[in-house]
């Protein structure tokens, strides 16, 4: 059960100290988003790691509510695709993003994931857009989400087994 342990303590964290993360833990995370699974493993995503505080507060202009995550993480990982060479790169980014996002909260990295594919920023461009402009993602790509990444400030209590919508399981039919 430690592995449901590990999931139900995996919270969004969106308050962070001003301490780097160590590259040790950073590359741990980014590997758990390069083993992921993916469909006929064509393993599509590219991630952008943004450490740059000034290009982190840029990207907190691609939508709203954005900067009170961007402007107080000191890395992300914006995670894209080549999405004219995989139908089903929504799904393998999801899978990527998912694993960093349990893996940053298993060594204590605090994380929270922020939504790009089909946002808009304040002035009604497309997030992806911005996104792109700012990293010189090309346009082929499709921009999934951020992952904002820090030291966390505070950690929320994990879940409890009790929380589980249990009632959503349904056997043999609908």
């Amino acid at each position: 059960m430690d592995m449901l342990n590990t999931i139900l303590a995996r919270r969004s964290v969106r308050q962070y100290t001003d301490e780097p993360i160590p590259e040790e833990k950073l590359n741990a995370i980014l590997y758990a988003g390069l083993a992921a699974a993916s469909s006929k493993n064509r393993r599509p995503w590219e991630f952008v790691v943004v450490r740059d505080r000034a290009m982190l507060d840029q990207l907190g202009d691609c939508r709203p509510g954005a900067s009170n995550l961007l402007g107080k993480c000191t890395a992300a990982i914006v995670v894209c695709a080549d999405a004219e060479a995989v139908d089903v790169w929504v799904e393998d980014c999801g899978s990527a993003i998912t694993q960093m996002h349990l893996m940053a909260d298993a060594i204590g990295v605090g994380s929270c994931w922020m939504q790009v594919r089909l946002r808009n920023a304040e002035d009604g461009r497309d997030t992806a857009d911005v996104v792109r402009g700012l990293l010189g993602i090309p346009e082929k790509y499709g921009v999934m989400a951020i992952l904002t990444l820090g030291m966390p400030a505070s950690h929320p209590a994990p879940h409890t087994v009790d929380e589980l919508l249990l009632d959503k399981i349904h056997h043999e039919r609908f």
